[in-house]
Formats: C-alpha cells, sequence, structure tokens
C-alpha cells in the first residue's frame, strides 16, 4: 500500500452520525451470528449435494480445500469487523453501501466454506500452521509452530501470516479515526485487504480439482477485482484535508 495513513486532525468531523453508533453496534453481533447461522445451513445443505458427488475424493484434514476454506474465513472475518466499524460511524453513503456489500457477501461466502468443511467430516481449525497450503506462494508466510486459527482470529501470528490482512493497531486506528479520515483508511486498509484475498483466491485455483472451490475462488477473484478498482478511484475522489 503506497497511500499512507492519514494525520487524523478532524476528530470532530461527522459526530451528529456518531450519536447512533451505540446503537448500532449493539446489534452488530446480533446480525452477524443470525446472517452467519442462516448462510451456513444453507451451505451445508447446498454442499451435501456437492459432497455426494464427490464420492472418494473428498478433501482431507491436511487439504488444499480444507486449509483454503479455514484461511479464507478468517480472512474475511476481518473485512467483515472493518466494514461495521466504517459503517458504524461514517457520513458518506458511499462508504456506508460498500461496507453493507462486503458484509453481506463475506459473511454469505463464510457461509459456504463453514458448509464445507462440515460436510467433509472436518473441525473448523486445524493442525497446520496459517497458509501452509499455499506453500511458496506468499513471502510473509509462516511455515512452523503455530496451529490454524478459529474463523474471525485477531491473533497478530494469524494476521501476520496472511496476505492484506491489517494489524491489530490499525484496527484500532480504525476505531480512533472520525470523519473523512476514517473513510480514506477504511479504504486503505480494505484495498489492500482485498488484493490479499485476491492473492488467495488465485492460488487455490490452481490447486485444487474440487469444482465447488474453484467455482467460490473465482467469484471471491472477480467481485473483489470489481471492488478494488472502486475503492481505488472512492480514494482519489477523497482526497486527505490538510
Amino acid at each position: 500500500m503506497t497511500d499512507e495513513p492519514d494525520e487524523v486532525d478532524d476528530r470532530a468531523e461527522g459526530t451528529d452520525d456518531l450519536d447512533e453508533q451505540p446503537q448500532r453496534g449493539g446489534n452488530r453481533r446480533a446480525v452477524l451470528t443470525t446472517v452467519l447461522a442462516a448462510t451456513a445451513v444453507v451451505a451445508v445443505l447446498l454442499s451435501g449435494l456437492i459432497g455426494y458427488r464427490m464420492g472418494n475424493s473428498t478433501p482431507g484434514d491436511n487439504s488444499v480445500e480444507a486449509g483454503f476454506a479455514r484461511d479464507m474465513q478468517t480472512h474475511h472475518q476481518q473485512a467483515v469487523e472493518m466494514s461495521f466499524i466504517i459503517r458504524d460511524k461514517t457520513s458518506d453513503e458511499a462508504i456506508r453501501t460498500l461496507a453493507y456489500d462486503i458484509i453481506t457477501s463475506q459473511q454469505q461466502q463464510m457461509g459456504q466454506m463453514y458448509g464445507w468443511l462440515q460436510v467433509w467430516g472436518l473441525p473448523q481449525t486445524g493442525s497446520r500452521p496459517p497458509m501452509a497450503w499455499m506453500a511458496g506462494g506468499h513471502g510473509g508466510m509462516r511455515m512452523g509452530g503455530a496451529s490454524s486459527a478459529s474463523p474471525g482470529s485477531s491473533n497478530p501470528e494469524t494476521s501476520s501470516a496472511m496476505p492484506g490482512m491489517a494489524t491489530p493497531a490499525q484496527l484500532q486506528q480504525l476505531r480512533d479515526v472520525k470523519g473523512k479520515a476514517a473513510d480514506r483508511l477504511f479504504l486503505q486498509l480494505m484495498i489492500r485487504h482485498h488484493q490479499g484475498g485476491l492473492d488467495m483466491a488465485q492460488a487455490v485455483q490452481g490447486r485444487t480439482k474440487v469444482r465447488a472451490v474453484t467455482v467460490l475462488a473465482s467469484a471471491i477473484e472477480t467481485a473483489q477485482t470489481a471492488e478494488i478498482a472502486q475503492m481505488k478511484k472512492m480514494l482519489a475522489d477523497r482526497p486527505a484535508t490538510t
């Protein structure tokens, strides 16, 4: 990411909109839980047919497919978290709409991947390090020591192992800043996050023969490529204040 986060000198901006934040924040976890539960149920039903057709080719615990499903859930969860943060504080309707789109689409995709693991008879966590399935494909990947984190983990080691993930300090900065500075920081972090997601989606397509995985990874690649272009334009349209 070449565009460094702006210095925060406009903390007074958007304070009227922030009056609504406690109520929105209080509903956030309930919305997330409900949507994830619903999408997981649908994904299990759909993936059941896929699993039946796959027969003896069902992926194993250390497979590329299982690693991708676990790691991409974790990756998506951070995008959802950042989107909830900005949705609850921005006064920019275009930013809010983008955040809503990311929340809904990535929660649905998380449900699909959760469903795959259930149908494959695999746990949601594994014994291999994060990104081990993408060995050789990500320069910052750690190959030893830590176990795969659960979806939504904020473990700094897990974050550093995955391309595009924001650090805990950057997430805290996003919570703290206000107004246009928050909008710009969200776009900067999400552009990089999406680029990391593209790396993962492209990598798995060259490593799997499971059609369901290829179809979802291709959909992620298409959607996030379009959203990166959209966010770059939005960032250019919202220059830093002096």
